[in-house]
């Protein structure tokens, strides 16, 4: 198999949407399905061993649904990208996937169509939606509590991350904050680096700012 090609485990309860999903990415060249599952507890057991760049995943199936499946898969940190293939309008179902982890949303209704581009968008690292879905993340993100995607970043930081972070907002200098958590100073501004691009902070005045309104620190 060339070192290029797309390799693509599908999920899917059904013998027979699995033969035509199959069917349809035959027609890349660059994509190469290596492996099957008929439920999610296998999807898992698949992408462990091989490491696809891509799980094609329904959400409906026994034993274990896509959900879950996708919430272990992101939680174990493996590598393949997960791109959601189900019968279900993305008006319910496409945020919180999205939020969950996943790599992109398509509906099976136009698979024969937009698959193949589907995957390769996945693949190189893009997130994939219908044009047609776009209203619905709109209409998501205009709901959405500014204050509660504030928390929601910061959740996601790892937690060396929020020490270092705290005790910035504490007034603690690079030096000290080394001596605290046993790291080098080169250490702590390469923390501070990441939690800057994370977070959009830069001045010591954002990260007091914004400890203050988390509630981490007393006011």
């Amino acid at each position: 198999m060339a070192a290029d090609m797309i390799q693509v485990i599908l999920a899917d309860d059904h013998t027979v949407v699995r033969r035509g999903l199959k069917a349809v990415l035959g027609t890349a060249k660059d994509i190469a399905v290596i492996g099957e599952a008929k439920n999610g507890r296998e999807a898992i057991a698949q992408v462990e061993r091989f490491k696809p760049d891509v799980l094609v995943m329904d959400l409906d199936m026994d034993e274990m649904g896509g959900t879950e499946a996708l919430k272990e898969i992101v939680a174990k940190k493996l590598p393949s990208r997960v791109l959601i293939l189900t019968m279900h309008a993305e008006e319910e179902y496409l945020v919180p996937l999205l939020e969950a982890g996943a790599a992109g949303y398509l509906v099976k209704s136009v698979a024969d169509r937009e698959l193949v581009d589907a995957v390769r968008a996945v693949a190189r690292g893009d997130l994939y939606v219908r044009q047609s879905a776009a209203h619905v993340l709109a209409k998501r993100l205009m709901r959405k509590d500014p204050a509660q995607a504030e928390r929601e970043r910061y959740e996601k930081l790892t937690e060396r991350e929020r020490d270092v972070l705290r005790y910035i907002a504490q007034g603690y200098s690079a030096p000290e904050i080394g001596e605290k958590l046993f790291i080098s100073p080169k250490t702590v501004d390469t923390y501070k680096q990441r939690i800057q691009e994370k977070m959009g902070l830069s001045h010591r005045s954002d990260y007091v700012q914004l400890a203050l309104r988390l509630g981490l620190l007393v006011a």
